[in-house]
Parts: C-alpha cells; sequence; structure tokens
C-alpha cells in the first residue's frame, strides 16, 4: 500500500525539490491530534496517485529548520510542490475533496 514517506531535511532536495513528479509535503509531529486526523486522508489519496505524485511527511520537531524556511507556524501544513516550487498551501486539517482538488490542479 502507498503511505506518504518520512525524510528528513538532509532528503528533502533530493525527494521534493528534484523530483520530476509533483509532491505533496505533510508537515506534522507526532503529538499533534489534527496531523493524527489527517493520516488517514494522505494515505488515501497516496494510494489513489500512486505513481504520478509524490507523498512525504516532514516532522516539524525533528526538522526544525526546514519548518522554519517553509515559513511552517501551524500544523499540520500541506504544501504542494511541483518543478521544485510551491504552488499551493492548506493549513490545518480539511476535508479530502480540498486536497483531491489542489492536487488534480497540479497535474493539470
Amino acid at each position: 500500500m502507498a503511505k506518504p514517506l518520512s525524510i528528513t531535511e538532509e532528503e528533502f532536495d533530493r525527494e521534493v525539490l528534484m523530483s520530476d513528479l509533483p509532491v505533496v509535503v505533510d508537515f506534522y509531529a507526532d503529538w499533534c491530534a489534527p496531523c493524527r486526523m489527517l493520516e488517514p486522508i494522505m494515505e488515501m489519496l497516496a494510494k489513489k496517485f500512486e505513481g504520478t505524485v509524490k507523498f512525504v511527511r516532514i516532522d516539524v520537531d525533528t526538522n526544525q529548520e526546514l519548518a522554519s524556511q517553509y515559513s511552517v507556524i501551524s500544523i499540520p501544513t500541506v504544501m504542494f510542490f511541483s518543478k521544485g516550487q510551491v504552488m499551493d498551501v492548506v493549513i490545518g486539517v480539511a476535508p479530502a475533496n480540498i486536497y483531491l482538488a489542489r492536487i488534480e490542479k497540479l497535474l493539470a
């Protein structure tokens, strides 16, 4: 089953910025209840878009510099990257159809 890949700051450039596929980046923390609510949505979307969109997770507690670099002040924050650029952002938990629409826009 497709699941979002947990990555670190060291892997970010390779996995996100240099990715040939659009990338959905979920900035989260283990202690964050809304982040846990988002997890099954991200897993469902990762499965649906397997092979066309990459899904990664970044723990803000262990990757604070990266979170700061992308001005993540509230979690969960989901960023949609294409060709190394942030194309869209959703802050907080939203219904699955919101993420779905943003992903479809990325692929358009």
